[in-house]
């Protein structure tokens, strides 16, 4: 089994970046959902509200992060890693309240014109805690802006499957893993509890229950049905859609695309 393809989305809800090597840290890979986007009152906003986010693509550069429009590659903006405006603000993600600081005023108003809304991109300081949901933790661990967990992993069997099922094939950014993994059978990751990525112990919490924001083509921003009409018939558990597993870390360092699974329990 083998780490086939890495994956991290800097601002939480915007376009994804595909990595051949990151760092593992407690909250997640570097640089992994570290900015939000949020209403003026500090309420996050994702694609399940606003679809047109599936539109901004993002790099990382030295010193900042560079996000451009799809639509017109050179309408862009930098966003400094060390904030320029830096104030503190309490922002609400999901059920948590935690201490942010915004970005920059160049960057709030960019974004407002593309999304036509009022926002503010927000940046989690690293003295920020955020506890993932105790009841699945293990070891009292901290998350990012995630929805819930650090890490996000699937097997490229599970997505094999659910294409064969499907009348148009999908691509696995719809699922916004971190890490995906070949050489399994389709679903395997289910029944896994720990494991390894090369020199790394990585332990699964729950399985990952699928929103609307699958449903959206990363490509187009277009909203459809699937795959949750296709999951609901064969991956729904107490009225929740599962695919992909949540983790969390044991210890922090460097992991490759390439990189060896080996099951631990």
């Amino acid at each position: 089994m083998v780490l086939s393809e890495i994956w991290i989305y800097p601002v939480k809800s915007l376009a994804g970046i595909r990595l051949s090597e990151a760092q593992v840290q407690e909250k997640g890979l570097q640089h992994d959902r570290r900015w939000m986007i949020t209403d003026p009152f500090g309420r996050f906003i994702t694609q399940r509200e606003f679809p047109k986010m599936a539109m901004l693509e993002v790099s990382v550069e030295e010193n900042s992060l560079l996000i451009s429009n799809k639509l017109i590659p050179d309408n862009r903006i930098s966003v400094p890693f060390e904030p320029v405006s830096a104030i503190p603000i309490a922002v609400t993600v999901w059920d948590d309240t935690v201490d942010a600081v915004t970005v920059s005023d160049d960057v709030d108003k960019w974004l407002s014109e593309q999304l036509e809304l009022d926002v503010r991109l927000v940046m989690m300081p690293e003295k920020t805690e955020r506890k993932a949901d105790p009841k699945y933790a293990k070891n009292n661990e901290n998350v990012s802006f995630a929805d819930g967990f650090p890490f996000l992993l699937i097997s490229q069997a599970s997505l094999d499957d659910l294409n064969s099922r499907l009348e148009e094939p999908i691509v696995m950014q719809r699922f916004r893993p971190n890490f995906v993994v070949t050489g399994t059978s389709a679903f395997a990751e289910d029944y896994w509890k720990s494991f390894q990525i090369g020199d790394l112990s990585f332990d699964i919490v729950k399985p990952c229950a699928r929103c609307v924001l699958t449903t959206i083509d990363p490509e187009t921003g277009v909203k459809g049905k699937e795959p949750l009409k296709t999951l609901a018939t064969y991956r729904r558990v107490n009225n929740k859609i599962l695919f992909g597993q949540n983790l969390v870390t044991k210890n922090h360092g460097l992991v490759k695309q390439g990189d060896e699974i080996l099951l631990t329990e």
